[in-house]
């Protein structure tokens, strides 16, 4: 019982830093409808600047009980890339997806030298500074406090999500031209610039989510292509432009690969697989998705 507890809080772990990339594509995805393969690279990006960011802040004095919000004021920074690559991504824009794919996969690869020339080869890691904040221990049981802040945090950006897309008239803007581009257009609402906040925001959950995982996992070339593989797996389970299938399927995927790496290790990616599968041949649009007519 106390291994299932403690797999299943490490599931809920990485499921809530996955939600954070993913409600960043779903979001991206639901009004611009660019599928995005960048965002394993702004995850990444955001984890080596925040080792760097961090560890340059720690020198100069920055208590470690600050890590967290360090991290969290790196991963916002950092989203000043998304005006530029949005307006690179205009250029696809209603075009066949085969093109978006083309252009996000080609950013992948350039931020892949980017990361290889700033910050070499090697993994960076933040020497496991987030065990400052302590850990639960109850017998057997244990887990991270800062693990805990991290699913937290992911909550608390669902919640926000969920009130800003149903409760604001900024929300119902996004969901109107999300619906029909050329109306909202017609009705005055400047959907170039929304465009240009929209994928900022994106952007900003995929570096912030990176930036919080460093603490308990190191930053590394390869990192990217793995997350953005496990972000479409949430996006398909889910559903394509869903926020609550963000969630549900961050969640499955989360509490899948835990098992599996204690069950069977070899399965990790099969298993998550599978589970994709099966949707596709059952509900091909997603547990919240909405059919194609």
């Amino acid at each position: 019982m106390v291994a299932f507890a403690n797999i299943l809080l490490g599931g809920v772990f990485h499921a809530a830093v996955l939600f954070l990339v993913a409600a960043g594509l779903q979001l991206v995805f639901g009004v611009q409808k660019i599928l995005n393969l960048a965002c394993g690279s702004f995850y990444a990006l955001g984890a080596y600047f925040g080792v760097s960011f961090v560890g340059y802040a720690m020198t100069a004095g920055l208590s470690p009980w600050l890590t967290m919000p360090g991290l969290l004021v790196a991963g916002v920074a950092l989203g000043f890339i998304g005006p530029p690559i949005e307006r690179l991504l205009r250029a696809v824009y209603g075009r066949d997806d085969s093109f978006q794919l083309l252009l996000t996969f080609a950013l992948v690869l350039m931020f892949q030298d980017v990361f290889r020339f700033v910050w070499g080869p090697n993994p960076r890691s933040l020497d496991s500074a987030y065990l400052i904040y302590g850990v639960i221990n109850a017998r057997e049981f244990s887990v991270p406090v800062y693990n805990l802040l991290v699913i937290a945090a992911a909550i608390a950006t669902a919640a926000g999500f969920g009130a800003l897309l149903q409760r604001t008239n900024y929300g119902r803007i996004l969901r109107a031209t999300a619906e029909n581009r050329a109306m909202a257009e017609a009705l005055g609402v400047d959907v170039r610039r929304l465009y240009a906040v929209v994928f900022t925001i994106g952007a900003i959950l995929g570096t912030t989510a990176g930036a919080l995982v460093v603490p308990t996992a190191a930053a590394s070339l390869d990192m990217a292509i793995d997350f953005v593989i496990e972000a479409f797996a949430v996006v398909v389970i889910g559903g394509l432009g869903s926020m609550r299938g963000a969630l549900a399927g961050a969640l499955i995927v989360g509490l899948i690969r835990a098992y599996a790496i204690m069950l069977y290790p070899e399965a990790e990616v099969l298993a998550i697989y599978v589970i994709v599968i099966a949707v596709l041949l059952l509900r091909p649009a997603g547990l919240f998705g909405r059919p194609v007519t």
